[in-house]
């Protein structure tokens, strides 16, 4: 049966959000002939309507609905309605992400074995061996056309790059690439070689970058068996008396509602959409929200230990030129308690253009020292540091009774106090990076507080037993059998690495265990 569908049709599989987790679930499952509805709060765009201008484009991706902040985080203060940087468009956050592509490190599955006891962390193994994940990352990566993996050569340096490949092997480090990167090198899978724009976060208008916009959700519609709707808010998810869930309530773009019936309902729609979703949909049988009978639903939350390091030198660096987070030191990533911390860290090329520049670099800072090193742009070299972040029950997403979005739902309330164990992973990156632009002769250097968080994890999250987490390791919720998480929010720990790939290849897995299922006749 081709789409659309009927909203009665209940044999759908509905999927909510169509970004690195929802869009690839949405392709693999209609590739295998499984009929599916993904519901998409936001519009599209493709790669001839993406902006090259930061505030403009801003304004066309971003996620801008109401949302509170509390906690000591210094987002909170700085950026207090915008606790996330992500995208409301078909695609998702796959539209703004740098395309950095990296596996997960066995140990980093198993970090409550590793690490140990960490207190005020809540810490917990993920119910996956990593050797299972091994095809599936394979899988992901020739999806996406990951760069030094599959054969596939690995991205020029632009200048910011050779700035901290000179500065990282005068400092030892010998982990130092271009890095994998889904961005295409070469013409690859229809897709343009990356031309060196510089606007990767706006959206590639090469189409060098894997974003499911314009790769699996077209595919998905070419077999017929998927039908997109754009601009459809999903308000809440409907059971029956069994528990079972049975549809799906959204609103279109003129805010009527429909209700689209469904066999399953998986949801993606990023880690504080998805959990504020299952909290909205209470009812007299799931009053905590739905499967939270742990408790645990919203909790959790991890953004990774991120920063900036800027730093000014006597000659031009024009960082902007070229793409944007195509380099990392990859030494920093190991497990390493002699450091002060465990877990650890990527430090990865950045380059903001003016506009977030003056947002960013010193929030609330304006003053002689701050636009003098606006005035040093130019000669400006960036990096951003990202790992992994200890996940605590109190950082958690929870509902702002207070303040309502735009169809009278309570909005997301993010609360984030880091761990002490991710400030001593910061300041020791800071005083790394600090380091690497020092070796090359840097003029000044700036440590740069965090941006509102683009890496958004935990919340619903994995786990072996149900009283601790709320999906098993299909992401398949303990308590409600045809109910599925597809998202980063799922992650049991965040790891060192940027999580894009991994959401990727645990989307491609839970296809074939929803699809398996479904022939069984178990959901």
């Amino acid at each position: 049966m081709a789409a659309p569908f009927e909203l009665s049709d209940d044999s759908v599989v509905v999927i909510i959000g169509t970004g690195a987790g929802g869009g690839v679930l949405a392709n693999e499952l209609a590739q295998k002939g499984v009929s599916v509805v993904s519901l998409e709060a936001g519009g599209r765009y493709l790669p001839e309507d993406y902006i090259n201008d930061e505030w403009e484009s801003f304004g066309q991706l971003a996620w801008l609905d109401a949302r509170t902040t509390s906690g000591d985080w210094r987002v909170a203060n700085d950026f207090s309605g915008l606790p996330a940087w992500i995208v409301k468009a078909v695609g998702g956050t796959t539209t703004h992400w740098a395309g950095a592509s990296l596996r997960f490190q066995d140990h980093e599955w198993k970090a409550a074995t590793t690490y140990g006891p960490v207190q005020g962390a809540n810490l917990l193994d993920w119910p996956i061996d990593p050797r299972e994940m091994d095809d599936y990352y394979t899988k992901a990566e020739n999806k996406l056309g990951v760069t030094r993996t599959g054969d596939r050569a690995g991205l020029p340096g632009n200048n910011n790059y050779k700035v901290f490949e000179a500065g990282a092997k005068a400092l030892g480090y010998e982990e130092v690439s271009t890095g994998r990167m889904a961005i295409n090198s070469a013409s690859n899978d229809d897709r343009a070689a990356c031309q060196q724009t510089g606007f990767c976060f706006q959206g590639c208008k090469w189409g060098a970058k894997w974003s499911a916009a314009y790769t699996d959700i077209p595919r998905g519609e070419a077999t017929g068996n998927l039908e997109v709707r754009e601009r459809a808010h999903v308000l809440k998810i409907e059971h029956d008396d069994s528990g079972k869930v049975t549809g799906v309530l959204y609103a279109d773009a003129d805010g009527n509602q429909h209700l689209q019936k469904a066999r399953i309902v998986c949801v993606a729609g990023n880690s504080i959409e998805s959990p504020r979703l299952l909290l909205n949909s209470a009812s007299n049988m799931f009053p905590e929200g739905l499967a939270n009978s742990s408790g645990q639903v919203g909790r959790n939350y991890m953004r990774h230990m991120t920063g900036s390091v800027y730093a000014v030198f006597d000659k031009p660096v024009k960082m902007w030129r070229g793409t944007t987070m195509a380099g990392i030191i990859q030494d920093e990533a190991r497990h390493d308690p002699s450091r002060g911390f465990v877990g650890g860290y990527e430090l990865e090329t950045l380059a903001l253009g003016l506009p977030f520049m003056a947002a960013f670099l010193d929030p609330g800072g304006w003053g002689r020292e701050f636009t003098t090193a606006l005035d040093s742009y130019e000669n400006m070299a960036g990096m951003w540091i990202v790992g992994e972040d200890m996940p605590q029950e109190t950082n958690r997403i929870t509902l702002n009774h207070d303040v309502k979005d735009q169809y009278g739902l309570p909005a997301p309330n993010v609360h984030f106090d880091d761990h002490p164990n991710d400030v001593a992973m910061r300041n020791h990156a800071y005083k790394q990076g600090m380091a690497v632009y020092e070796a090359v002769g840097a003029t000044r250097v700036f440590p740069t507080p965090p941006y509102p968080s683009t890496h958004n994890l935990g919340t619903n999250r994995m786990s072996e037993n149900s009283r601790d987490g709320v999906v098993n390791k299909h992401g398949q919720t303990h308590d409600i059998a045809n109910l599925f998480i597809s998202d980063g929010s799922q992650f049991t720990t965040g790891a060192a690495e940027n999580p894009t790939l991994t959401i990727v290849a645990l989307a491609i897995r839970q296809a074939d265990f929803i699809a398996a299922e479904m022939g069984k006749n178990n959901i």
